[in-house]
């Protein structure tokens, strides 16, 4: 894989005791670096334009100002300081190259990967939040469709944590289809099913709140029986994925049970989406705060490119998950 990568994510310095800090890169780079044909690409940050072209113009300049004046706590969990403005917006032009590249036919062991921080998926129009400040995946969707190198883009979440700000960026569009599967109940509290898009963007989101506990098998029946279909009749140019791996079953601050192996086959079945529709593939960087579990998840998505196949789980999903996949299918019609 490509791997868009930028120090400058590195001087966005969250202090000792927050979970999301520069080693989390540090650790994705050194688990890469015993893989083979890993490739790394600087891209340029995002513009200013790019990003209010997503975010509220009045808040863009006053995280702008905030950083200026030497950050500090945005909100109690969302710390920033005067570095964060840059890496903020390298962050996002790494998820914008990683989109445009993939649409210019970065694919199979070239498939793109922005592994930038900070974070992006709970930032919404007018606010930062979550470890967030600019919603790299939506500043990357509305790039190539502002661009004209796409008319509808997928963005599907793994994240542990459902991706709010990204939901409701997009959320009365219908030239963006969002899904996400997440633990239910667990910040932000939102992403319940019924949550399903307005006006344009009617049946353009689709959310598979999952109980705590679910592994392997529960994501896996969730991209098959739903996504799957979903995606097939939305007929996306371009699928982002908006790749957290909080939902590891080591990590310290979830409870779902997927394995490293897990996120091979996640990445095995996404790819075999994107192909149905002849859509690009990209992914972008969210959460993840083991560091070895993180290293690990990210390695094995590079590793899937690169020609291993992953290891089909024998168990099946949970009835939960088969009753909500089936009430989802109701729901879209699939």
């Amino acid at each position: 894989m490509q791997f868009g990568y930028n120090e400058v994510c590195l001087d966005h310095d969250t202090g000792e005791r927050h979970p999301e800090t520069a080693d989390r890169l540090r650790a994705i780079r050194r688990g890469l670096n015993k893989r083979h044909g890993v490739e790394y690409v600087d891209a340029p940050p995002a513009s200013r334009a790019a990003v209010e072209a997503v975010h509220d113009e009045g808040y863009v300049g006053e995280f702008e100002r905030f950083c200026a004046d030497g950050g500090g706590n945005w909100d109690p969990d969302t710390v920033a300081c005067e570095a964060t403005w840059d890496a903020a917006l390298a962050s996002a032009g790494l998820s914008q190259w990683a989109a445009t590249a993939a649409l210019e036919g970065a694919d199979g062991r070239t498939t793109p990967f922005a592994i930038g921080r900070p974070p992006g998926h709970h930032a919404v129009e007018e606010d930062a939040m979550g470890f967030c400040f600019f919603n790299n995946a939506a500043v990357a969707a509305q790039t190539v469709l502002d661009d004209g190198f796409a008319e509808r883009v997928a963005i599907f979440d793994w994240d542990v944590h459902h991706g709010n700000g990204t939901q409701d960026i997009f959320y009365d569009r219908g030239d963006v289809f969002y899904a996400s599967a997440h633990e239910d109940g667990l910040y932000p509290g939102t992403g319940a099913a019924d949550e399903t898009g307005e006006g344009a963007g009617a049946g353009t989101t689709l959310n598979a709140p999952l109980a705590a506990g679910a592994g392997d098998t529960d994501y896996a029946h969730v991209i098959e029986g739903a996504l799957a279909p979903a995606l097939d009749r939305f007929d996306p140019d371009l699928v982002i994925v908006s790749a957290g791996f909080d939902a590891h079953r080591h990590d310290p601050i979830s409870r779902m049970r997927v394995s490293s192996e897990g996120y091979a086959l996640m990445t095995d079945l996404l790819r075999d989406i994107a192909d149905a529709s002849d859509a690009a593939l990209a992914f972008v960087l969210e959460g993840g705060y083991g560091l070895d579990t993180l290293a690990e998840g990210v390695s094995m998505v590079h590793e899937t490119f690169d020609g291993r196949s992953p290891v089909v789980p024998d168990e099946e999903p949970d009835e939960a998950t088969t009753d909500l996949v089936e009430s989802l299918r109701t729901r879209f019609d699939l």
